[in-house]
Order: structure tokens, then sequence, then C-alpha cells
């Protein structure tokens, strides 16, 4: 409980699921079963581990974040219908043959190709080298950074996951254009410079242009499963702890 911060409000009594309108202190104590809420966890953990159970009941700061969160049922059933979609999505592009340029006709392409170019623009006072390198960069540091971002500031583990599959999908979309460099043939603006023709020349490893691509697709599809993977323990955990809930509500309202 050392990450409970003593401003954290408490709405429901993790015990006796008494409810509080407006909402005590997480450092008070429960006027109906008399828990102090920020103790209440550690005992209850001693408590299990003296009769050898394991813990079935969700932690004082799991249920806090819990009540946080909206209660409108749509916001679940939208989250749930976004991990379908980027699953299925993340499928197709895995699916796409990085020894082509099949992903620039993707959608996604498109939506990666502006972060590609800005950074770019962003990277240009740095010099040639990360002017080149900040497109690729870029592309890649943004979703990620927005992702820990969303865990870190935001306790938002679903959204945290979403981002993880952007910063695969970013991966996956760079594959190709590194695999060309050996043997550049996509199709490029007119004066535009093939950013990993110069990136691997710059190191003399162009050779291993197409080692470093599957590597790179490969780190990509394993990103974006990760992502759908924190998304869906996000969810789950959320809709057990909040049946919990409703278990105690309804316990107590049943006395």
């Amino acid at each position: 409980m050392a990450g409970l911060e003593p401003s954290s409000k408490v709405f429901r009594c993790p015990k006796c699921a008494a409810h509080f309108e407006p909402p005590l202190d997480a450092r008070s104590e429960c006027p109906k079963c008399g828990i102090w809420f920020h103790k209440w966890e550690k005992e209850s953990k001693r408590q299990r581990a003296r009769r050898g159970e394991k813990p079935e009941e969700p932690g004082f700061d799991e249920i806090v974040k819990v009540q946080k969160l909206p209660e409108n049922p749509f916001v679940f059933y939208g989250q749930a219908a976004t991990l379908i979609f980027i699953s299925l999505w993340g499928l197709l592009l895995i699916s796409k043959n990085y020894h082509t340029d099949e992903i620039d006709a993707t959608f996604m392409h498109s939506i990666l190709l502006p972060f590609h170019e800005a950074g770019h623009l962003i990277f240009y006072p740095l010099g040639e080298f990360m002017r080149m390198l900040g497109g690729s960069f870029f592309q890649v540091a943004f979703p990620l950074g927005v992702a820990y971002a969303f865990h870190t500031r935001k306790a938002d583990s679903f959204a945290a996951g979403v981002c993880l599959w952007w910063g695969g999908a970013s991966l996956i979309d760079l594959s190709p254009y590194i695999w060309d460099a050996l043997d550049p043939v996509l199709p490029l603006a007119e004066g535009v410079e093939h950013d990993w023709v110069y990136l691997l020349g710059y190191f003399g490893i162009t050779d291993h242009a197409h080692t470093l691509s599957m590597l790179v697709h490969h780190i990509g599809a394993l990103l974006m499963i990760v992502g759908v993977l924190c998304s869906s323990s996000f969810l789950y955990e959320t809709e057990k702890i909040k049946r919990y809930l409703a278990g105690r509500g309804q316990k107590t309202g049943d006395r």
C-alpha cells in the first residue's frame, strides 16, 4: 500500500461494501464495519497467509482505481470492440509480405506516414544522420512514448496496450523499407533519399538489410500481440473487480 496516496478517495468499503457519497479519504475508517481502508489489504493478506489461503479478493488500490472508471457500460463494450478490431487488423498487417510494398498500400501506412515525415523535420537541425534516422525513430517512438504516459501518468493499461499495438504496427510498416535497402526498388518521391540505404551504408551493414528487416517485422508482430494481451488483461481484471464489488453490495443489501 506504499503507493496509495492520502488524497485517494473511497466510494465503497472493500470489506462490507458500504457505499459513501461523498467518498471518504483513503486514510480514514469505515463508519459501518470499522476497518481502516489503508490497512485493510495488509491485514487481510496476513490473515489469508496464516490460513494458507491464496488471495482471491482484489487489492484495495485496485478497487480504488476501478471505482474511478466510468460507470457507463458502453465504455466496456467500446473497448472490447476496439480490441477485436485491432486484433483482426493486426493479423492483416502481420500477414502482409514485407519483401514487397504491400504494406504501403494499407490504410495504416497512410496514418503512419505523417509521423515519419514529421520525424525528419523535428530532427533536421541535428545533422544529416539524425535527419535520416528521425523519420523511422519518431514513427516508432511516438506511440511507445504515449503508451508509457498512459501507463505511468493515467494508470490506463488499456490505452497503453493499444499504443503498444500502434508501436508494433509502426515497426511492421518499416520492415519493407529496410528490406528494400539492399536492392532498392520501392518508388520514392522525386528528390527523396532512401533513409535505410543511407543508414545501413553509414554503418557498413547494407548486406544485412534482409536479416534486420525480418527482425524488425517479428519484433513488431510480438509488440502488437503484447499490446492486445495487456489491454485484454486490463478489461478482464476490471470486470472481475466490478463483479466482486457488485457481489459485496448485493450481500450487504440482503442483510
